[in-house]
């Protein structure tokens, strides 16, 4: 099977640098753009299943980048969300510093140790064991030559590819995740996928162009 692991693309939010977790925020214009490029790209790919988040960033990356013949596929998983910031959502990674810094650079230094602040905070572990479900799910009766687009975000793709790369979760910022970015997963089963490439972007940005956001 091969699997297209996705981000979406950039929102207001990601520009601005400001945390937004499960908040639902669209995409700019210029994640629109991107995931009109990333269209273009699979436009020539055969896909046999599409699932994504159902926040609307993944959920309309998803939908460009299969274009109108193909976006009735698309199914929507709620374990493929990204990791609720708890109190975090809508501030600036500034204004978290003066007021959770001791958290915030622990989230940098040890991010697997860190339990988002308030209701329904999340930490990493819990993450990826929701997001693993929902990736098994959605692989699940794939055959060797069938190919899914999964789209997703910047943490839940983190820490699947931790796992698919047998790597700690302590590791989680040693690669980047740009918008629209594309992970090629191969392999006989969900348990044995390698990964053939990793933060592929090339659609949007030039080999040594900028592709990284302001908040994570």
């Amino acid at each position: 099977m091969r699997v297209l692991l996705a981000r979406h693309g950039e929102t207001p939010w990601n520009a601005e640098g400001r945390y937004q977790g499960q908040i639902d925020i669209p995409l700019s214009p210029v994640g629109e753009r991107q995931a009109a490029l990333l269209s273009e790209r699979l436009a020539d790919v055969r896909i046999t299943r599409a699932v994504a988040s159902p926040l609307s960033r993944a959920r309309r990356t998803a939908e460009v980048a299969l274009g109108e013949a193909r976006a009735a596929m698309l199914g929507l998983d709620a374990e493929l969300m990204e990791i609720a910031h708890g109190t975090w959502e809508g501030k600036l990674a500034s204004e978290i510093r003066a007021e959770d810094g001791e958290r915030l650079a622990a989230w940098r230094e040890a991010p697997e140790t860190v339990l988002m602040p308030g209701p329904g905070g999340e930490s990493l572990p819990v993450v990826l064991e929701r997001a693993w479900r929902g990736f098994a799910r959605a692989c699940e009766g794939l055959g060797d030559d069938d190919t899914l687009l999964l789209v997703a975000h910047d943490a839940v793709n983190r820490v699947l590819l931790c796992r698919l790369l047998g790597i700690p979760l302590s590791k989680v910022w040693g690669f980047r995740q740009a918008p629209t970015t594309l992970n090629l997963l191969e392999g006989p089963s969900v348990e044995r996928l390698e990964v053939v490439r990793l933060n592929d972007c090339a659609h949007h940005t030039a080999l040594f162009g900028e592709a990284v956001h302001r908040a994570l």
